[in-house]
């Protein structure tokens, strides 16, 4: 088994030997066993936390590096005109805190999300139009996990910066 434990952000495809394509709900794991593209057995001893990103490279103990592929699964694409209409329905879709990508082509603005019915009701309450179809999803991963950026982190002089522990109350 080929052991994969460093992420080393985007690679180019000729820098891999091999890809591994994994659906959402599988990239967002730090530790699993997989099959690479060609058949070969993987394990994947990341750290916890970040998305495995489409592009992205893995290096393994022998120095290898397998690069990773979104993999094509279901997903609703909802459409309504871009501007305040678009802006709003990104808010009430991302307000009940779930993933989302967004992006445009040439029909316009768009958020995709995994099927959920609820979501999708609440989509087209918004005036969107919906479409069910098979694309990758590679949803936003939020302001504090931008890849290539700057991650915010609160000074230690912030109370916040604590953990949120209860005081203690007499009884």
């Amino acid at each position: 088994m080929l052991k994969l434990i460093e992420r080393l952000g985007p690679v180019e495809e000729s820098a891999a030997s091999d890809t591994l394509t994994l659906p959402f709900e599988l990239r967002i794991r730090g530790r699993l066993k997989a099959q690479s593209d060609s058949g070969r057995e993987l394990g994947l001893f990341l750290d916890r936390g970040p998305v495995l990103r489409s592009g992205e490279g893995l290096k393994a103990e022998s120095g290898e590096v397998v690069r990773i592929r979104a993999a094509v699964e279901p997903v609703v694409t909802a459409r309504v005109s871009t501007g305040l209409p678009l802006a709003r329905l990104a808010y009430h879709l991302g307000n009940r805190h779930v993933q989302l990508a967004l992006g445009e082509d040439e029909k316009g603005g768009w958020v995709r999300f995994p099927p959920d019915h609820v979501l999708e009701e609440l989509a087209e309450l918004l005036g969107a139009e919906l479409e069910h179809h098979n694309a990758t999803f590679d949803p936003e991963p939020g302001a504090y996990n931008q890849v290539g950026g700057r991650a915010f982190t609160f000074p230690r002089s912030w109370p916040f910066s604590r953990s949120f522990t209860r005081p203690r109350t007499r009884s």
